[in-house]
C-alpha cells in the first residue's frame, strides 16, 4: 500500500494523530527533500528508512517503488510542506499504482491553498485552483482566460515573482479587482495583506518578500 501523508506548512503541531501513526508503521518515507522531512521525523522520533521522491527523478524510479509495493512493502510519501500532489511530485506514482493494482490512500491533512481561501474574505464557493502559472510559454494566453474567469482564482507564486504578477495581474485583470497574499501560513510571521490588486502590490513593493506564497484573486463580476 502507498499511503499519501499531509506534512505541517510550518507548525510542526498541524499533523494528524493518524498521520504520525502511518509514519511509524510504514516500512519506507518516500521524501521530495529529506532534510527537510527529517526535521519532522526527527522532532516526532520516527526511525525509518528514506528515501528521495521528487521531480527531478520520478521519471526514473517510480517503476522501481511500485515494483516494492507489489512485491508487500507498505510506503507512506510525503513532500516539503502540505499535501503531496497539490504542486508537489505524487501524480505519477499515483496513476502508477492505481495502474498496476497497487492501494493508494490519501490522508487529509494540510494544504496552502485552504486556510489561504478560507480567511482571504473573497467568496469560496467556487473556486479554481492554478498552482503555479506558466513562467513563460502560454502565461499570456493563460493569463487573458483568467481574466474572464468569474470564479475565485487560487494561485502560487514564489516571493522573489510576487510583485512582478500583481503587476502584470493588474494589467490584465485591473487595479480594483480584489486580493489577498497569504505569507508563511502557519508560521511565526505569517501574513494575509487584503485589498486592491494595487493596494497589495504597493504593499509588497515597499518591503523585502519571503516565505511561500499564496495568491487569493476574486472572480470577474
Amino acid at each position: 500500500m502507498l499511503y499519501l501523508v499531509p506534512t505541517p506548512l510550518g507548525n510542526l503541531k498541524d499533523i494528524t494523530l493518524r498521520s504520525l501513526e502511518v509514519l511509524q508503521q510504514v516500512d519506507v518515507i518516500l521524501c521530495e527533500d529529506t532534510r527537510t522531512s527529517a526535521r519532522l521525523l526527527n522532532h516526532y522520533q520516527i526511525q525509518k528508512p528514506v528515501s528521495p521522491y521528487h521531480q527531478h527523478n520520478e521519471h526514473k524510479i517510480v517503476q522501481h517503488i511500485v515494483d516494492q509495493l507489489r512485491a508487500g512493502k507498505t510506503m507512506a510519501l510525503i513532500t516539503d510542506a502540505g499535501t503531496p500532489g497539490i504542486s508537489d511530485p505524487a501524480f505519477l506514482l499515483v496513476r502508477e499504482c492505481i495502474k498496476q493494482e497497487v492501494t493508494v490512500e490519501c490522508l487529509p491533512g494540510a494544504t496552502a491553498f485552504v486556510p489561504a481561501l478560507v480567511n482571504s474574505g473573497i467568496p469560496g464557493n467556487r473556486f479554481v485552483f492554478e498552482g503555479f502559472l506558466p513562467i513563460k510559454k502560454g502565461r499570456q494566453t493563460l493569463l487573458k482566460q483568467l481574466a474572464e474567469e468569474e470564479r475565485t482564482m487560487i494561485i502560487y507564486e514564489s516571493p522573489m515573482r510576487l510583485v512582478k504578477t500583481l503587476e502584470e495581474f493588474i494589467t490584465y485583470f485591473g487595479a480594483e479587482r480584489q486580493c489577498c497574499v497569504s505569507r508563511e501560513l502557519t508560521k511565526l510571521f505569517e501574513e494575509n495583506k487584503r485589498g486592491t490588486l494595487r493596494e497589495v502590490a504597493d504593499h509588497f513593493k515597499a518591503k523585502t518578500v519571503k516565505g511561500e506564497i499564496v495568491i487569493v484573486l476574486a472572480g470577474k463580476e
